[in-house]
């Protein structure tokens, strides 16, 4: 999904909000979140930083109000913003407030 559009409120298949982007993701597992990035916060099990694994939805701002997917690496995957869309950045780019796992 890297380089797709990022659009307010969509939930693919071609363009994408942060909580889209995971909420898509995470269907094609099998797991269903809702799409709203504070409320994915509270939709799996918490995970501190030393044991975040590919999966993991990584958590901005206080309060939470941006998510992206930890894809290894020290590095997310996330519908940043109608700039710059869809794309791979450091999980600390920005101000970390948690991770969850989904489906636990």
């Amino acid at each position: 999904q890297v380089n797709d559009d990022y659009v307010y409120g969509a939930a693919g298949p071609d363009s994408f909000d942060c909580s889209g982007l995971t909420m898509m993701a995470w269907r094609q597992a099998g797991v269903n979140l809702p799409h709203s990035s504070q409320m994915q916060m509270s939709s799996g099990t918490p995970v501190s930083q030393s044991q975040l694994a590919p999966g993991d939805l990584v958590f901005y701002y206080q309060p939470v109000s941006h998510v992206g997917i930890y894809i290894g690496n020290g590095q997310i995957v996330h519908a940043a913003n109608p700039s710059t869309d869809v794309r791979i950045d450091p999980v600390f780019s920005m101000p970390y407030s948690g991770a969850v796992r989904p489906g636990g």
